[in-house]
């Protein structure tokens, strides 16, 4: 597993490996996010945010309201925008 790899367990044990394409911190929800897809041409993407936790290395919670979402959307399209660039 490399720092672009998410590792998620479900309730069950099973792990599932995730790739990472954009981690976002918002000031004004004070919330860290995790933006992620499956391996490969995978399109889907995931949002969750991410809860630093010294027992599991991490949380992953749903995102809660419609400005989160608000904001994450205007962040991962400027992330996107900027790789188009790039």
């Amino acid at each position: 597993m490399n720092e672009r790899t998410l590792r998620v367990e479900d309730p069950e044990g099973n792990e599932t490996d995730y790739e990472i394409i954009f981690t976002y911190t918002s000031e004004r929800f004070e919330k860290s996010y995790v933006v992620f897809k499956e391996p490969g041409d995978s399109e889907e993407l995931f949002v969750m945010e991410y809860v630093e936790s010294s027992e599991t290395g991490g949380d992953l919670r749903p995102v809660e309201s419609d400005e989160e979402w608000d904001e994450i959307e205007a962040e991962l399209e400027a992330f996107f925008d900027q790789e188009d660039e790039g």
